[in-house]
């Protein structure tokens, strides 16, 4: 089946593996970010794929509704949307400023909230579809020193869940994953001292979730590397 995939908030790291991945399994993939510059470099690093690089302000409704527009004009209707943009200023109570945490609020939710809103029309038109979310260890933890990270991420997760509530019964997957460590480089050599997850395998389990039958879906995935800590 063909498949229509928006990536919004790509980067080197897990942006650029969740590209790789669909893409290898012949998905059509529209890329949104605000770096034209990378969009067009990671367009020219996999000739052989269907992608569309759209620089798009995230938080602008208008803006939004246009690239979705784009997407439909090139590729047809969405299918599967990853919300995977976020932004922190990574500052405390006594430096972080109003607008840094506006920021990062607006970057990650309201920018997901306006990709969903966009996504979800072609999805309940057609009784399916996939959203997936970037959440975070901040998703379900505070975080000191990055008020506005932990609190956009809880609001990610909120969404997520009200949206899973609202759309799984229409029969589009809604699916939340946990992020709970640092991501590292793909293909780097495992450090055992200092586990981190590879970007390449995370992106293996988005497109799992992405293909589950819908008699057994997952609401939300947790991800971490083999380190002893994280069970103590």
């Amino acid at each position: 089946m063909e498949n229509t995939v928006v990536i919004a908030g790509v980067g080197p790291g897990l942006g650029a593996a969740l590209v790789r991945r669909f893409a290898a399994e012949g998905s059509r993939v529209a890329m949104l970010a605000r770096s034209e510059d990378y969009l067009s470099r990671l367009t020219s690093e996999l000739p052989k794929h269907q992608l569309l690089g759209l620089p798009t302000d995230l938080t602008d409704s208008v803006a939004v509704a246009s690239a979705f527009a784009q997407v439909r004009e090139k590729f047809g209707p969405i299918d599967t949307l990853v919300c995977h943009a976020s932004a922190s200023a990574w500052r405390g109570i006594e430096d972080l400023t109003a607008e840094q945490f506006e920021s990062a609020w607006r970057v990650t939710v309201l920018g997901a909230f306006l990709c969903c809103q966009e996504a979800a029309r072609d999805m309940i038109a057609r009784g399916r579809g996939v959203i997936l979310f970037t959440g975070a260890t901040s998703a379900i933890r505070g975080r000191a020193g990055a008020l506005d990270f932990s609190s956009a991420k809880f609001g990610l997760r909120g969404l997520a869940d009200s949206l899973a509530r609202e759309l799984w019964p229409k029969g589009i997957h809604v699916a939340h994953l946990i992020i709970d460590g640092i991501i590292g480089e793909a293909g780097a050599p495992e450090n055992p001292s200092d586990p981190e997850l590879d970007p390449d395998a995370i992106a293996e389990s988005y497109w799992m979730l992405a293909q589950q039958q819908r008699s057994a879906w997952t609401f939300e995935l947790d991800l971490r590397p083999n380190r002893e800590q994280f069970f103590a």
